[in-house]
């Protein structure tokens, strides 16, 4: 029954183990024992070790001898080559035995399969050597130390250097590196706190070598025992490090610094940000107040430009190239700035964009510089066409009036009839009184030119108007017609109240001169405040003007587009200069047989800056 339940439990075993006598023949062996070291033959009872392991090494014979001599236990680690021609690691765990009273002698082998073991060992070895990391380890018990091959390779000492603490200390750059590590040991000893350091070592060989040492130590009864940790060779990298940073660090100054221009990147996935010191100078932000995320960079954007930066960081990532925008950002105490940002994508090596990398700039001063530019150019060519319009007046109907009048006063001087001569000199006052006329417009036109800007001055629009609506009113009920005036009363404008007078009278007069016969007049008049102007809106129902034909010389001096007896073709030319002599413009459009509506632009003041409307002070005025 014993015999049975031995047999029983050495079958079932959790190890792989077997029994073999004095000529190494198995007597008995555990499942595990076949199927850990991958043996085919179930039926090995009877059959020699050597039989089973043909392969086995001499080394590995003679323990067994020694060990069947002896009763003495030994083990040995020893790699297999298994039928399938893989490699197996071994752990041979061997016991000789004896029993006297019969006799019989053998051994008891366990065979411990270590090969994870080791291939995790030899793994952890080659990440050390790749790595470069070495152990180390300083017992104050024992007062030794230990290094690890690595460890010495990196001090370039031979691998059968004794170390101790002291000469360890030593190998450390004097100065500021020496006094470094010498600081975070005597920390670990006394305090018991650990270390991650990079320093300088001065090897065995007098070469300088960047490292980084990891410590911590083993505290027993509240005292440190040992100190032990890593040591890496980070030489090249820290170099490299070093070098990267003195080169970035000089392009700092030359780029970012002096022209000052501000470097950026966007983490695709995260949606964060990052930005360098220029950057926060240019948004006029500090860190502080910054979360760095793509949310926090929109809110700085204009609203009107914002889907512009959206639909232009898209393009770039879909078409894979470098982008170049312009936008405007609001910096917090509300100032307007022109930015200029380019970008390039980068992407993982499956295609997938990753992030984004950028530099960006100040263009404010550029852009209002180009804005005066243009602004000026835009006056220069203005004043240009009122100077060929001048050139003209003056070539053509000066002339005109010259050549009539020196023909007139020819045929006077040899006229003997007197009735003649009194009908020319009725014609020779005629032509008199055009010159005189012609003369006064001109006179007109640059006192608009020259006399503007030095009486401009706030002036409400609504009053304005009512006061020039009164001066024509019976010229309004003549014609039966109607005056719908749409106008905040609390709108100012910054204009010349002389010129704004002799707008509004002109439109009105144009209105009821130019009324279509078919229907009774009716003016609208309305005006809203937008960003810092005041868009005013004159329109009637008239006869309207043809457009295609005479848009491009709509505003000139002396041209007419309707029959009336009494078009002289000055008032438009006058009010167009006058309210650019404002600041201001005037734009039309118009239909033939449904009317006209001329739209004027003017500076508003300060005070509409907070306008808000407010139906109660909008006052709303009919007149028949």
């Amino acid at each position: 029954m014993e015999t049975h339940s031995f047999n029983f439990l050495f079958k079932e075993s959790i190890y792989p183990m077997a029994i073999v006598d004095h000529e190494m023949r198995f007597l008995n062996h555990s499942k595990l024992w076949l199927q850990d070291l991958g043996i085919k033959d179930s039926n090995i009872i009877g059959k020699t070790f050597y039989d089973v392991f043909p392969n086995t090494p001499e080394e590995i014979k003679i323990i067994h001898q020694h060990c069947l001599r002896h009763t003495v236990k030994q083990s040995k680690i020893q790699t297999i080559t298994q039928s399938d021609g893989s490699q197996k690691w071994v752990d041979w765990q061997i016991k000789g035995w004896k029993e006297e009273s019969k006799k019989l002698s053998g051994l008891l082998i366990v065979a411990e399969d270590i090969t994870l073991k080791k291939r995790k060992e030899e793994l952890l070895l080659n990440i050390q050597r790749v790595a470069k990391i070495g152990g180390w380890e300083f017992d104050f018990v024992a007062n030794k130390a230990y290094l690890s091959d690595i460890t010495k390779e990196i001090h370039e000492l031979p691998l059968d250097y004794e170390m101790d603490l002291e000469k360890g200390l030593e190998f450390y750059k004097e100065g500021e590196h020496r006094d470094k590590i010498t600081r975070v040991v005597n920390e670990a000893v006394t305090h018991h706190m650990p270390w991650d350091i990079e320093t300088i070592l001065i090897t065995a060989k007098g070469n300088e070598r960047w490292v980084r040492s990891i410590g911590e130590c083993e505290v027993v009864d509240n005292k440190c025992i040992r100190i032990y940790g890593t040591f890496q060779d980070i030489d090249q990298k820290k170099r490299i490090e070093l070098h990267n940073q003195e080169i970035s660090e000089r392009l700092t100054i030359a780029t970012t610094d002096a022209a000052n221009i501000g470097i950026w990147e966007y983490n695709i996935f995260n949606r964060k940000v990052t930005w360098d010191d220029n950057l926060y100078r240019i948004y006029g932000v500090t860190r502080d107040k910054f979360e760095e995320t793509i949310d926090a960079w929109e809110a700085i954007i204009h609203p009107d430009d914002k889907i512009h930066c959206h639909n232009e960081i898209e393009l770039a990532i879909v078409n894979n190239k470098k982008c170049t925008i312009e936008f405007r950002i609001i910096w917090p105490n509300g100032e307007l700035r022109y930015i200029r940002s380019e970008f390039t994508i980068s992407r993982y090596q499956n295609g997938v964009p990753s992030r984004l990398i950028g530099a960006t700039w100040d263009i404010t001063e550029a852009k209002t510089a180009e804005q005066n530019l243009k602004e000026l150019l835009e006056v220069t060519s203005e004043q240009n066409d009122s100077l060929m319009n001048f050139a003209h007046i003056v070539s053509h109907n000066l002339r005109s009036h010259s050549s009539n009048l020196s023909m007139l006063t020819g045929f006077l001087t040899q006229e003997e009839d007197e009735n003649e001569k009194s009908s020319l000199v009725k014609m020779l006052n005629d032509a008199s009184i055009s010159l005189n006329e012609t003369v006064t417009h001109l006179s007109e036109v640059v006192h608009v030119k020259t006399n503007s800007e030095e009486k401009m001055k706030k002036t409400n629009l609504l009053k304005a108007i009512i006061a020039v609506e009164k001066n024509i009113r019976a010229l309004l009920n003549e014609k039966e017609a109607v005056c719908n005036i749409s106008v905040d009363a609390s709108i100012n404008i910054q204009a010349v109240p002389a010129y704004l007078d002799s707008i509004l009278l002109n439109l009105f007069t144009n209105s009821i001169k130019y009324s279509s016969p078919k229907r009774k007049p009716i003016i609208d008049i309305k005006a809203e405040v937008k960003d810092d102007v005041v868009l005013f809106t004159f329109a009637d129902n008239g006869l309207g003007i043809n457009l295609e034909k005479h848009g491009k010389k709509l505003f000139g001096m002396y041209k007419t587009f309707h029959k009336n007896k009494d078009s002289k073709g000055i008032g438009l030319f006058i009010t167009k200069n006058q309210i650019e002599a404002m600041n201001g413009k005037i734009e039309v459009e118009s239909t033939e047989d449904v009317g006209t509506s001329f739209k004027l632009t003017f500076k508003k003041t300060i005070e509409n800056e907070h306008h808000k409307k407010n139906e109660k002070d909008r006052e709303h005025l009919y007149y028949r």
